[in-house]
């Protein structure tokens, strides 16, 4: 009845310095007949069809975070008893974020609405400058930012045209969470959850985070077209 696509281990270039690593996954029901054989179109849905999204963040506490569209709640791991309990019921982002997330290294190479929304984020003007917080795993940075308010950021770049991240099981179940906690998911000019797939492992850019915080770079994007530099296929 259902297909899952997953990423096993995100951020796995952090394992060998004892950085937070996890897990991300998405559920959707699959359209081809059951018990037949699984087709590629099973999995090339839009992100809206999911039913269910989650990840799982290895830390200081092991966590999950799950929903199934009812709602977000996480439940972290009792080693003694191998179980997981209820620990932050109905998750939400805070409605005003103050960190942004992002890969300043790549500044020269991300698009210029991006840089000029950087900019903004470090001007000393109505409760900013921001705080500038990369782990560099996006389950990490994605559920610190849920608890404490902020966006995450990951644009095409001249080294990257079309995006890192991958749409369908990144930033898909990543947005699904983000909307189900009243946050918001855009590739800087559309929802996430409405990009129709056209492969497997295909790459978008990917912003994240406190629904004001995402609404002012698609403000700073909108100053630019979306094919200028960068074309999002």
């Amino acid at each position: 009845k259902y297909i899952v696509l997953m990423d096993p281990l995100d951020g796995s270039s952090n394992i060998d310095v004892n950085v937070s690593v996890g897990t991300i996954f998405s559920i959707y029901r699959r359209v081809t007949p059951i018990g037949s054989p699984v087709e590629k179109e099973d999995f090339l849905q839009r992100g809206n069809q999911q039913v269910a999204a989650g990840y799982v963040v290895y830390g200081t506490s092991t966590m999950l975070v799950l929903t199934s569209g009812h709602g977000v709640n996480g439940f972290t791991l009792n080693p003694a008893i191998g179980s997981f309990y209820l620990s932050h019921p109905n998750m939400s982002y805070p409605e005003i974020g103050k960190i942004y997330s992002i890969n300043e290294g790549n500044y020269v190479h991300f698009p210029q609405g991006v840089k000029d929304y950087l900019k903004y984020c470090q001007e000393e003007k109505e409760n900013r400058p921001y705080t500038s917080r990369y782990i560099g795993s996006l389950v990490s940075d994605f559920h610190r930012n849920m608890i404490k308010g902020g966006i995450y950021l990951y644009p095409t770049s001249t080294k990257s045209p079309q995006g890192k991240l991958r749409l369908l099981y990144e930033c898909n179940p990543m947005a699904f969470i983000a909307e189900q906690a009243h946050g918001k998911a855009s590739d800087g000019y559309m929802r996430i959850l409405d990009i129709k797939p056209s492969e497997l492992h295909q790459r978008v850019p990917f912003f994240c985070g406190s629904k004001t915080m995402v609404d002012k770079v698609e403000e700073f994007m909108a100053k630019y077209p979306k094919d200028a530099d960068y074309e999002l296929k």
